[in-house]
């Protein structure tokens, strides 16, 4: 209460923050190497686990031929994935993931299987599309960088591959807008947390997970993104549910933990 807190609360690791953008798929776009070459948007893109990436593009597109005549069959490449937020905001976007690496236009039998591999993973009508109206490429990474309000940084495969999407990734963006429509005054009350000279400002939601709740303030001298920590990550409906209602202020469980040592 009225405490100030000198310590940045915890927040996920770059590779889980990674992990929940592949994880939602937000926005693509394929930048291709080249003097010539413009940015191009995916008939279909999934992000797998392993940092490898399904790219669908329509048969007659030229990178399509790009590949086909590249040696060793393969282009240098960077998928740029778009994090939108989940309401309207002045800026858009609440983070970016980079994906560098090298495309390859599939055969066959190679995209045959990597079609199913994306099924399994995201069910999509337009994976109907392969061997038809669309040609399946893959693209293996060799770097990734994420930028977002947490920062800027370089991921190394493994980290990438070892780390979990957080496990509130495909509902947050649902549950902030109806925070957003339907409970505003519960954002206000979440203005008690904020540094007094942000609580002028338009508050809004901008992201959920494990470790607390983000929000962004707009104010007439720009943005500025705040977390809000949880005394402990949760990883269920419940404690998720505890947390929120301690942030906004309700008196539960105000003697918990008093037997911890």
């Amino acid at each position: 209460m009225g405490e100030t807190k000198t310590r940045r609360p915890a927040s996920p690791s770059a590779a889980e923050r990674a992990r929940s953008i592949a994880k939602r798929g937000g926005k693509a776009a394929l930048l291709p190497s080249g003097e010539s070459a413009e940015r191009v948007t995916p008939h279909l893109h999934h992000v797998h686990p392993d940092g490898t990436a399904t790219i669908l593009l329509p048969d007659d597109h030229p990178l399509i031929a790009a590949t086909w005549h590249a040696p060793r069959g393969e282009v240098a490449a960077v998928l740029e994935l778009a994090d939108p937020t989940p309401v309207r905001l002045r800026e858009p976007v609440r983070g970016l993931l980079w994906l560098t690496g090298w495309l390859r236009l599939l055969d066959a039998d190679e995209a045959h299987h990597e079609v199913l591999s994306v099924v399994d993973d995201r069910p999509d009508p337009r994976l109907l599309d392969a061997g038809h109206t669309a040609k399946v490429l893959r693209l293996e990474s060799a770097s990734m960088v994420l930028a977002d309000a947490e920062g800027t940084s370089s991921i190394e495969a493994p980290d990438f591959r070892s780390a979990t999407p957080d496990p509130f990734c495909t509902y947050e963006d649902a549950w902030l807008r109806h925070l957003e429509l339907s409970h505003r005054d519960v954002v206000g009350l979440l203005a008690r947390h904020l540094p007094e000279e942000l609580r002028g400002g338009h508050i809004r939601p901008l992201g959920l997970d494990r470790y607390g709740l983000r929000l962004r303030v707009e104010s007439a001298d720009g943005d500025h993104d705040v977390r809000l920590g949880f005394s402990q990550p949760t990883d269920t409906t419940e404690h998720l549910g505890k947390e929120l209602r301690r942030l906004v202020g309700c008196p539960f469980l105000a003697e918990q933990r008093r037997d911890e040592p």
